[in-house]
């Protein structure tokens, strides 16, 4: 079988052109089961395994302690092995093609709740410069739309809409949609781009600019961002996405239909909107355990 494995990782170095990071994960994963075949069942040959030995090693795996997400990788390397052995006729049959491995939990999002929410935006000390004020927008901006650090960097001053108080995202694989903003927002728009057009010269054409007027970079919005949420105290992670969760979870807390978050959001499948779901139900049993006298 080290034989094998080892044309096998030459098959993705000069053929399919794979990272070297790539081919080592998957020869140490290789490995690895060719060590429990050796020590379990020292007599059967690579053509001879069938699913129950390949069932026998991801229970061995979770015995172990590793990780769904681990004992998953390593189940995916195996599949793509025996695919590359069968179409080179070293076995006849893929004994890992019916089998699933065990389910990843999806951890819930982290977020801002409205209160703490308020006092990022309403108590920090902004004052009225130019840099100041954009952090500001920007902030209140990603929490009021939900939109994608990517998403927020690329938005064009000819891409929001006063009138019709929306801004146009080009999100994902270039798809664009409109999502609506308050009459609060506007007056801040409106306050940021007057003072930016009167400080900044050689303006770029995008909204949110740095003080040469060049379009910002995703580091200083990750940095401005998690500088301004260190306040919340009780939060795990400090990213411009937090602020996405946390739009989400408000709208389905206030009752928002999940398809039209889902929309705002700019997801193609429900599936991807419904992990908000769990976090607002996460909150509810909070609510419930701190209120209800028998809880």
């Amino acid at each position: 079988m080290m034989l094998l494995i080892e044309k096998y990782t030459r098959y993705l170095r000069y053929e399919k052109n794979f990272s070297l990071h790539t081919e080592i994960s998957y020869s140490t994963d290789l490995h690895q089961f060719a060590e429990f075949l050796q020590q379990h069942f020292p007599d059967t040959d690579i053509k001879n395994v069938d699913s129950d030995i390949v069932r026998m090693w991801i229970v061995s795996l979770m015995e172990a302690k590793i990780s769904a997400r681990s004992v998953n990788r390593k189940l995916s390397t195996l599949k793509s092995f025996y695919k590359y052995l069968l179409r080179i006729n070293e076995v006849s049959t893929n004994p890992v093609k019916k089998i699933t491995g065990p389910k990843t939990p999806k951890p819930i999002p982290s977020f801002v709740n409205n209160g703490d929410m308020d006092k990022v935006l309403d108590e920090t000390n902004f004052d009225d410069s130019f840099e100041s004020l954009r952090n500001h927008i920007m902030i209140e901006l990603f929490y009021v739309t939900g939109i994608r650090r990517a998403e927020l960097i690329g938005l064009k001053d000819t891409e929001v809409d006063f009138s019709a108080e929306t801004i146009q995202v080009t999100g994902k694989r270039n798809k664009q949609r409109l999502i609506p903003f308050s009459d609060g927002m506007k007056d801040l728009l409106s306050q940021y781009i007057t003072i930016r057009n009167t400080q900044i010269e050689n303006l770029s054409g995008y909204l949110f600019v740095k003080n040469d007027g060049e379009q910002l970079y995703p580091m200083l919005v990750h940095r401005i961002v998690t500088e301004n949420l260190k306040q919340v105290p009780t939060l795990s992670k400090t990213s411009p996405h937090v602020l996405r969760h946390s739009f989400a979870t408000s709208m389905l807390n206030d009752g928002a239909d999940i398809n039209a978050v889902k929309e705002l959001l700019g997801h193609s499948s429900l599936a991807a909107t419904e992990i908000y779901t769990h976090t607002s139900f996460e909150e509810l049993k909070k609510i419930y355990n701190k209120a209800h006298p028998r809880a």
